[in-house]
């Protein structure tokens, strides 16, 4: 069986994944499934999953131990990354598939001009918006704390 710290944060990236899908409905109309695989959108299971591991860690061990601390430093990361590298590997990837759309129209106009079209567009929703992190920390909050209230206590 897993430790129980695991299991808090694998449930906070599967519920925060399986939330997009009424999130997008609401804004779309639309029931999106394949949302339910999707990096990116609201909320962020990244942010979920080691906001739920730390609040977990926190009720559990206490938020002076070094257990709190390393996990707090890793969720900051965590985030961090999710806003910052993510999402510009995100910009980059639209503006190649930017780019290789003018390309093939410029093909079109020019017969002498050869460009090979990639077999599939760069995946262009990759890091997140700073309210789908934080949307995703309040959820891993949520999580970790009914993780931690839900535990047998011994």
């Amino acid at each position: 069986m897993l430790n129980r710290a695991i299991t808090t944060a694998l449930v906070g990236i599967g519920a925060a994944q399986l939330l997009k899908v009424p999130v997008n409905y609401a804004k779309t109309g639309n029931w999106d499934w394949n949302k339910l695989f999707a990096s990116g959108e609201m909320p962020s299971s990244h942010s979920s999953a080691v906001i739920s591991l730390t609040t977990y860690v926190a009720l559990k061990e206490g938020f002076a131990s070094i257990d709190f601390g390393v996990s707090s430093i890793f969720s900051l990361i965590v985030m961090y990354d999710a806003m910052g590298i993510r999402w510009q590997a995100g910009e980059i990837a639209i503006a190649v598939n930017d780019i290789d759309e003018q390309l093939e129209k410029i093909v079109e106009n020019h017969p002498g001009i050869y460009h090979k079209k990639r077999d599939r567009e760069l995946k262009e929703m990759l890091g997140h918006l700073p309210n789908e992190v934080a949307g995703g920390a309040l959820f891993g909050i949520i999580i970790g704390a009914l993780s931690y209230l839900s535990e047998n206590k011994r």
